[in-house]
């Protein structure tokens, strides 16, 4: 049994990619995207008609609306090949504005009903991990429709996820990595810091031993994995979402690996239940370095994508 295989035995593995059509390799249960995955996938020749097919379709509608459409579209063609649920990015750019994130989200849910597709079942809508973002996704959840929250760095925007009820979280394993790494500098000590002592290995651990503990439902899906050693460490995590390299890379390996998250053993762990109301939310958060800077530079990140995305569309109008 390679390590793949090994993996599935305790945690559903999502393909983290804008490239369909390498999902029949990897066979992963659910699939997620984002403005930068889609970005990139749209640059290559195999995926360029279909971001002009869009655009032509539906040529005069609000540039927003169009890319609501794309994305609705490679969401589809992944709905199609994988047995699960896709999830679809809100615009990074109305991560502080509860009820534009609602609106857009409720848009993507009606393009993709209009598919055929079972939104309930099928369809997750990507948030970012704000106060603004929790809150809109606390009132789609109140809809019927399932939310992920992206952007994750912190246990306090975990907490305040599984108050609000959404449904899945994806805690950003390789940032937080990335970001204790480069404050270290020269003291960093890779080998140390590597496995289950991994920074944000250790992260997501503290999140999942918390939901387990309290009973709370809200799906843990870790995602930004940097090495296979990160994945391996997470091993038993609900979910974890994987790039295509990293899918291969389990996949070509016939070493053992080890159950290293365990539900049942984390129910019996001893950590009191926290809550936050909005100031105790903005304080812990601004508390947190790390999470303050990372959540920062992948809003402005996923939104510059955005913008790429929209100039892109545009030059195909011409």
């Amino acid at each position: 049994m390679n390590q793949l295989d090994a993996l599935r035995q305790w945690t559903t593995v999502v393909a983290d990619t804008g490239d369909f059509k390498q999902l029949s390799i990897s066979k992963p249960q659910d699939a997620t995207t984002n403005p930068s995955l889609i970005l990139k996938a749209v640059q290559k020749p195999e995926y360029r008609p279909l971001l002009d097919q869009t655009v032509k379709k539906h040529a005069g509608k609000p540039l927003d609306e169009v890319i609501d459409r794309l994305l609705v579209n490679f969401g589809t063609e992944i709905l199609q090949i994988i047995p699960g649920r896709v999830s679809t990015e809100v615009d990074a750019r109305l991560s502080f504005d509860t009820a534009a994130t609602v609106a857009r989200g409720e848009r993507i849910v009606a393009l993709y009903k209009a598919e055929g597709i079972d939104t309930e079942k099928r369809l997750l809508i990507k948030v970012a991990s704000t106060w603004e973002g929790i809150e809109a996704a606390r009132l789609l959840e109140q809809k019927g429709i399932r939310t992920n929250l992206t952007l994750l760095f912190s246990f306090a925007q975990a907490v305040a996820c599984g108050a609000a009820g959404v449904q899945l979280i994806s805690p950003f394993v390789g940032r937080i990595y990335d970001w204790y790494k480069k404050s270290a500098g020269a003291k960093w000590d890779e080998a140390a810091s590597a496995g289950a002592n991994d920074p944000g290995v250790k992260s997501v651990r503290e999140i999942f031993n918390y939901y387990k503990q309290h009973g709370i439902k809200t799906e843990v899906m870790g995602a930004s994995f940097r090495n296979v050693g990160q994945i391996q460490a997470l091993a038993g995590c609900d979910l974890l979402t994987i790039s295509p390299e990293l899918l291969a890379e389990l996949a070509a390996s016939n070493e053992p690996l080890e159950h290293a998250l365990d539900a049942k053993a984390a129910a019996k762990g001893d950590a009191k239940k926290v809550s936050y109301d909005e100031a105790g939310f903005r304080f812990a958060l601004n508390e947190d370095a790390m999470a303050t800077e990372k959540l920062a530079e992948g809003i402005r990140a996923f939104a510059a994508d955005a913008v790429k995305l929209e100039k892109l569309m545009q030059e195909s109008g011409k």
